[in-house]
């Protein structure tokens, strides 16, 4: 009984490997570089005078964010992309903006933007609904 739960779990482990490299497979380098490329154009139409604004939802204030570093990985969230950027407050303190994005026929949008959210993005991972695309 015991091997037939090693040999089931190894079966479940191998799927799981195989799905994640086909997942990774089929995003060719071009199209990586669109859901890139999206992001960048998304983050450029949203500054105002070069920062993002950002409305703290504990003290009601309104802070300025400027970018710094769009993160190359993307990870993959079903058919959904998650991309990661680095942008800095006024004070120079980093803060982290993950952007939530789907395909729309040729194009990528942003359906959701997590700013200084960490915490959800290392939650999906650890729930195993977030993977890294290799």
């Amino acid at each position: 009984m015991i091997k037939l739960h090693t040999r089931l779990l190894g079966f479940a482990l191998l799927a799981s490997l195989l799905f994640n490299s086909a997942q990774a497979a089929a995003l060719t380098l071009a199209e990586k570089a669109s859901i890139q490329a999206s992001m960048q154009r998304h983050v450029d139409g949203k500054l105002v005078d070069g920062a993002l604004l950002y409305l703290d939802q504990k003290s009601g204030e309104v802070h300025r964010l400027h970018p710094v570093t769009a993160h190359p990985m993307i990870m993959t969230m079903g058919d959904h992309y998650v991309l990661c950027f680095d942008f800095r407050n006024d004070e120079g303190k980093n803060v982290p903006v993950d952007y939530y994005m789907a395909r729309r026929n040729n194009e990528y949008v942003v359906f959701h933007t997590a700013v200084a959210e960490r915490g959800l993005l290392k939650r999906l991972m650890s729930d195993g609904k977030i993977a890294r695309l290799r």
